[in-house]
């Protein structure tokens, strides 16, 4: 086996499990290896020279130099695969809350000991999306583990992410298992129907991650008259309406995600279609114009997609985050609420709660934490790797 020589000292992370390897943690390598293949990594010299310290996947391409698979002794292999899967599945089925979800995470990549591994699963139809060197040599073999774990007729790879470029892969989808099927895939989330499109939507088609947070939304929505910036194909507009709002108005740049929205409103004939506006427009300028408009509202969701994919995006992330959420406490009437978020890995809770902080003053808005938010139960956080907690979010009451 290829041994990882680490650097003296650089064990540290490895021993509390963290699963990332950098290169400037890399000695040597000891032998040969491909992007993908499984390296034992070996400590330098100190406490724990010569000790094996885990299985990783080597990437030569990536920042990340390597991912670890096991930090004990295994043959990563098929049948690795088939009991890290199976165990993922069986973590959600043990949560009552997520039983009968028919959109549910499967895999949530380090969270669940597979690096680099997404999988979603909507009702008989499995999405995965493999980010690293490691998970798209073993593409066959997650996609064999997921089938025979879920029985579902369908695996369909969706690994465009950009993130890939960074592994030196290219983007790859298509069929793994099955074909695509006769009509469109919808999903029922609390009640509601919503079409996902799992070739061209965002991410796996669908953002599973806020399903609590939407709920959540809907049980506010009473009476109240909302506002959901970057609304995409609109789920949680449809809750405010399905929890009974005045009015909803949903603002998304992106015209084929609004046609979607206003597809998935007609899907659910129990919602009153005319208290939905949807509004095409750049979402900065569309909460100055309402601002200009002296328009208030009871309740506004902000949902922005990714502002600072790394820390070094901090700093220009941090002022669009202060930009939209001033904007907001502007337009929020006496008493209303702000559910506002941030999918931004380089930014922390402790800095965005900062950001909103400031906008809240900068707006003469005096308000208070109601709710922290994060992603749903299928989204788990390891507490070797606080890097999962990507999602983040504030319920703010005037």
């Amino acid at each position: 086996m290829t041994q990882l020589i680490l650097h003296p000292g650089k064990e540290k992370s490895l021993l509390r499990r963290h699963p990332w390897i950098f290169a400037g943690a890399v000695e040597r390598l000891d032998g040969r290896a491909r992007a993908g293949d499984t390296v034992d990594v070996v400590a330098g010299a100190g406490r724990y020279a010569g000790q094996v310290l885990a299985k990783a996947a080597w990437s030569p391409s990536s920042q990340i130099r390597a991912r670890v698979w096991s930090f004990a002794a295994e043959t990563i292999d098929d049948a690795f695969f088939k009991r890290r899967v199976a165990a993922a599945v069986a973590r959600r089925a043990a949560l009552p809350e997520l039983h009968g979800q028919e959109g549910l995470r499967l895999i949530h990549a380090e969270s669940d000991g597979l690096p680099g591994v997404i999988a979603d699963r909507y009702g008989d139809t499995v999405v995965v999306q493999l980010t690293s060197a490691g998970a798209d040599k073993w593409r066959h073999a997650i996609a064999g583990a997921l089938q025979k774990a879920t029985g579902c007729a369908r695996i369909y790879e969706r690994s465009d992410s950009e993130v890939r470029g960074r592994e030196g892969l290219e983007p790859t989808s298509g069929w793994l298992v099955g074909a695509a099927p006769a009509g469109d895939i919808v999903i029922a989330e609390h009640g509601v129907r919503m079409k996902v499109d799992i070739v061209a939507g965002h991410k796996t088609g669908f953002y599973l991650d806020q399903r609590d947070n939407r709920l959540l939304l809907r049980q506010l929505a009473a009476g109240k008259r909302v506002l959901n910036c970057f609304c995409y194909t609109g789920g949680f507009s449809l809750q405010a309406l399905a929890g009974g709002a005045a009015e909803v108005i949903s603002i998304d740049s992106s015209e084929p995600a609004l046609v979607t929205g206003r597809a998935n409103l007609a899907l659910n004939a129990q919602l009153e279609a005319g208290r939905a506006q949807w509004c095409g427009a750049n979402v900065f300028d569309e909460l100055r114009r309402l601002n200009e408009a002296g328009e208030r509202f009871d309740l506004i969701v902000l949902d922005p997609p990714k502002f600072a994919p790394s820390a070094s995006h901090v700093e220009r992330a941090a002022r669009a985050y202060k930009d939209i959420n001033l904007n907001a406490f502007r337009l929020l009437a006496p008493g209303g609420m702000l559910m506002t978020y941030s999918c931004s890995g380089g930014v922390s809770l402790d800095v965005f709660q900062r950001i909103v902080a400031g906008a809240a003053l900068d707006a003469g808005c005096d308000a208070r934490i109601v709710r922290r938010l994060q992603g749903a139960a299928d989204h788990p956080v390891a507490l070797a790797f606080p890097e999962g907690e990507y999602l983040k979010g504030l319920l703010v009451q005037a």
